[in-house]
């Protein structure tokens, strides 16, 4: 058989690789940029003082007392890292079934707020509402024999939306994925006066299997069954783009996907129907998942989470809440 080799046309007009063939040039036609105006730190806090401790399954990552939580968010604005979204693990004895806890004037969050604002008014403070972590039941709404209540839930949500508005909160992000909690918290900012207070809305939270090492941090997990009849079936993409349009309709300032990395499709249809800012959680186990490779030497670390980010950031998120945001700040990756 007569193999001829394949020949090129001598007058070849397009050849991509000549925008690829120096670092000059790749960077003068790069269409993606993350900065550290994109990033959201996810920061865990504890009670007591002098506290600094290692979540197990998340490299890097503690969770601080209110005091080295300041001396935390310090280290980051000198960074340029600027906003930070704060968690709370509760203790046990502190948790029922109604999260009173979430909206105690002292309680562990509401401190923890006025003391950043207080300290540095500058940073952008982003809270959660949810009531998972001051559950004794460890689900987002109240619950009745083995039902989750919507409506009931959301007098709750509110409170603590309140609670946490004015305490300083830039940022209210209710995480809870009840019907009607962006309409009904945007009321009642509004009602008192907080009517510069944003809401960010989980608007596509799926019932995911990325969120085991966050629930190690905040020892929230659910006590009995699971989150799958409000958070959202994995397998759907439109109905994210009806949960969108509701909480947007509803008053919602941003509207966000978690987990990040399984859902770029879903972060790029939100973005092409919508003209609010989308956001994005880059989760604790995709986190914990990249982490895991590095230790072992199977990725290149530098490489690999600019990738994740940039990727995130080229499927549509204007913010990404993410635990690298320190790192790659400090390491001048971007």
């Amino acid at each position: 058989m007569d193999y001829r080799p394949w020949t090129i046309d001598q007058n070849m007009l397009q050849r991509p690789r000549r925008n690829r063939k120096s670092e000059v040039i790749r960077q003068m036609v790069q269409e993606t940029h993350v900065s550290a105006a994109n990033l959201i730190f996810p920061l865990f806090i504890v009670d007591g003082t002098f506290q600094k401790s290692e979540v197990a399954s998340m490299p890097g990552i503690f969770r601080y007392s209110i005091d080295n939580l300041l001396r935390e968010i310090e280290s980051c604005l000198k960074l340029g890292l600027n906003s930070f979204d704060l968690f709370p693990n509760i203790e046990e004895s502190l948790k029922d079934k109604y999260a009173t806890e979430s909206h105690r004037e002292q309680s562990l969050y509401l401190r923890a707020i006025r003391e950043v604002k207080k300290n540095f008014p500058e940073a952008c403070v982003v809270t959660d509402v949810a009531m998972d972590p001051y559950s004794s039941d460890g689900h987002d709404g109240i619950v009745e024999n083995g039902e989750i209540l919507n409506d009931e839930t959301l007098e709750i949500l509110g409170k603590m939306a309140l609670a946490h508005a004015q305490c300083g909160a830039d940022i209210i992000a209710p995480s809870d994925m009840m019907d009607g909690r962006v309409g009904y918290i945007r009321n009642l900012l509004d009602e008192n006066k907080f009517t510069n207070v944003s809401i960010m809305s989980y608007s596509a939270k799926y019932a995911s299997a990325f969120y085991g090492p966050f629930r190690d941090a905040l020892n929230s997990a659910p006590k009995f069954g699971d989150k799958k009849s409000y958070q959202m079936n994995p397998a759907n993409q439109r109905e994210a783009l009806l949960e969108a349009n509701l909480d947007e309709l509803e008053g919602a300032d941003y509207l966000m996907v978690k987990p990040a990395l399984p859902y770029l499709d879903v972060i790029k249809l939100i973005k092409d129907n919508t003209e609010l800012p989308v956001a994005a959680y880059n989760v604790s186990g995709e986190y914990a998942m990249i982490k895991a490779a590095i230790q072992r030497g199977w990725l290149n670390e530098q490489r690999a989470i600019t990738e994740v980010l940039t990727g995130i950031r080229r499927a549509g998120a204007s913010a990404i809440l993410t635990y690298h945001a320190k790192e790659v700040l400090e390491n001048k990756w971007l």
